[in-house]
């Protein structure tokens, strides 16, 4: 199994400053139709610097934040240090060390692509309740709108890791995650959540993805100068608008 932790190494403070966070419509949605409430038990995998976690925090959740990067991790401690309801841990998805049938709730924001499904799947029927459900969710960016065909082709030309936003297959709805949830049941869901950035924001935004080329490295300053045009073709009075979507999958696995 490839190991991803390195990935992020050195990008937790542009993560944790410029990647969206997810919409009132879709945590509505988990505590009014998926059954979370504030008594349950969250384990959050991939946890990142917590930007998720302090949503479920925020509604009194216990939440325990799961994540083998120690950056990340050290981001995200502080990032939350006000909630006592919440425990870390730096581990990765398929062995979080969480005690066996113990959780509520399993929720991947903007992670899942990084496990090992199937080592990840054994992981969660072993911590999960017998009535749990695992969370699986991405921001999307919309593949097919101006702004971000032609931010795709900046990433293809100076990011030697890049394939396409949002991981290509997420772009899209489509059921194949299916394989993931116990008898393929699982309930699908989009919300829209298009995101407003400055200029800084744009080139922080895309800084913070593993594919990007860091400072120092041959392609940077080029990058940069690159994103910096596209934040002046489509900005309108200062603000670029990033079209995006919130896309859910839920079940039991």
């Amino acid at each position: 199994m490839t190991d991803n932790t390195a990935k992020f190494n050195g990008m937790a403070e542009n993560y944790a400053k410029y990647r969206p966070t997810y919409s009132k419509e879709f945590i509505d949605y988990l505590y009014n139709e998926i059954g979370f409430n504030r008594d349950s038990i969250v384990a959050d995998i991939g946890a990142g610097t917590g930007i998720f976690s302090k949503l479920l925090l925020e509604r009194g959740n216990t939440v325990i934040c799961v994540e083998p990067n120690s950056d990340m991790l050290t981001a995200a401690r502080e990032f939350l240090s006000e909630y006592k309801n919440c425990q870390f841990i730096n581990a990765p998805a398929e062995q979080t060390g969480i005690p066996d049938k113990s959780v509520d709730f399993i929720t991947a924001a903007q992670a899942f692509h990084w496990f090992d499904e199937d080592r990840f799947k054994a992981e969660c029927r072993r911590i999960l309740k017998d009535t749990g459900k695992a969370v699986l969710v991405w921001n999307c960016r919309v593949l097919d709108a101006e702004p971000v065909a032609a931010g795709d082709e900046i990433n293809r030309k100076y990011c030697p890791d890049f394939n396409s936003s949002s991981g290509g297959d997420r772009g899209i709805v489509s059921d194949n995650h299916a394989g993931f949830f116990k008898d393929g049941l699982v309930d699908i869901k989009t919300f829209p959540n298009d995101y407003l950035l400055d200029e800084d924001g744009l080139i922080g935004r895309n800084l913070s993805s593993s594919y990007a080329p860091k400072r120092g490295e041959p392609n940077y300053e080029s990058y940069i100068s690159e994103l910096k045009k596209l934040f002046s073709k489509y900005s309108v009075n200062g603000i670029f608008t990033m079209p995006n979507i919130i896309q859910s999958y839920v079940g039991n696995v």
